[in-house]
């Protein structure tokens, strides 16, 4: 917050022309936006803009600006719009739609011109919206056009993926990955998400890896354990420093517990909920954590003797702490599972934006443990 006014968040949703930016921009402001003070600016070409009661009925203002490209000859006018919105609503979010045919990377050094001038403005998310159907045609036919909303994003969000088949679906996210390997690809329909769970991906504010580091109280920066008793927590490192943090690497520890329907395990066992899980790890131990996105429908059965092998003795995919995820199944419905050694649970929850699972421990072997998912 600066002089007493709360950040505005400033959110770009580019997308080639009817990738469906106006579509999910629309399920954002309905399921995700709500109470906030927003303010779009469109600026589009040929494509029909979100619909003006629409906008007027959820209290949104909008700029247009049809009379050219925000992102090549107009990028002076486009930082006057800005500016105007900025000091005339000082809203909590701004939506920019630019043109389809534009450049994200001219958009994104557009809006960093404006927040010179601006301390209480931060750029939140990079968006493309690309239609799972059309990759492979618009990276032959439009070359850097398209490639650089897709080298460009944070986070690409696929739609119409409910019309192709999953081996279309993996060549799409093969063609995409090969230009930006690190955003987060939204995979499942839309229709079966809410836009708080967009949201989270666009914010990366439910990092699968980080709330697992968090509950197996290992430390994100050096990967060692942290004392699990919370009601002290003075930590103590022969060479005084680490990640910042002082560790106790008291390894009798107790465990993250799991819920289980009628007490029982998926691997066939009753469970005691207030048993310790010991485990064989040495206090100098450093744990590292590898986090996966996967579009791959599983079968219960398939999950299940992934896991049973995850959770076995032996070192084949390095020394295993935990691991957890929420993937899709075949049958449509969605699998959550949660592992420590030699236990493992598997239980039916709710989608996520696509197939995501955490791996934490010491010396993982990461290309095993990818092969082991079909990664």
């Amino acid at each position: 917050m600066t002089g007493g006014r709360i950040m505005t968040k400033i959110d770009i949703f580019s997308g080639f022309l009817g990738a469906g930016k106006t579509t999910l921009i629309k399920k954002l402001i309905s399921e995700a936006f709500q109470g906030e003070k927003l303010v779009l600016i469109e600026n589009e070409f040929g494509e029909i803009g979100i619909d003006g009661g629409f906008l007027k009925d959820s209290g949104i203002n909008i700029t247009e600006m049809n009379s050219g490209c925000i992102c090549c000859s107009l990028v002076g006018d486009f930082g006057t719009a800005l500016n105007e919105v900025l000091e005339k609503y000082a809203p909590d979010r701004i939506i920019i739609e630019p043109s389809g045919v534009g450049k994200l990377s001219d958009v994104i050094k557009a809006v960093s011109a404006v927040m010179e001038d601006h301390e209480d403005v931060e750029m939140n998310g990079y968006v493309t919206v690309a239609d799972a159907t059309k990759c492979k045609m618009y990276m032959k036919n439009f070359g850097e056009f398209y490639n650089n909303q897709i080298e460009s994003a944070k986070t690409i969000v696929l739609s119409r993926t409910g019309n192709i088949s999953d081996e279309k679906l993996d060549a799409a996210l093969k063609l995409i990955k090969e230009k930006n390997d690190v955003a987060a690809i939204i995979t499942t329909p839309w229709d079966q998400i809410d836009g708080k769970q967009i949201l989270g991906a666009i914010e990366q504010s439910n990092s699968l890896e980080l709330e697992l580091l968090e509950e197996e109280d290992v430390c994100p920066e050096c990967g060692h354990h942290h004392d699990h008793n919370h009601e002290h927590h003075h930590h103590d490192h022969e060479d005084g420093h680490c990640c910042g943090h002082d560790h106790d690497h008291d390894h009798d520890h107790e465990h993250h517990h799991h819920d289980h329907e009628d007490g029982q395990c998926c691997c066939g066992h009753d469970h005691d909920h207030d048993h310790e899980h010991h485990h064989h790890h040495h206090a100098d131990d450093v744990f590292t954590s590898m986090g996966m996105e996967t579009p791959h429908k599983y079968s219960e059965e398939e999950l299940t003797e992934i896991l049973k092998k995850l959770s076995a003795e032996g070192d084949a995919y390095g020394s295993i702490l935990r691991a957890k995820g929420i993937v899709p199944a075949v049958e449509g419905e969605w699998f959550h599972f949660d592992l420590v050694p030699g236990e493992y649970e598997v239980r039916r929850g709710s989608a996520d934006y696509t197939g995501r699972l955490c791996v934490i421990g010491a010396q993982l072997k990461e290309e095993e443990i990818k092969a082991l998912f079909h990664i």
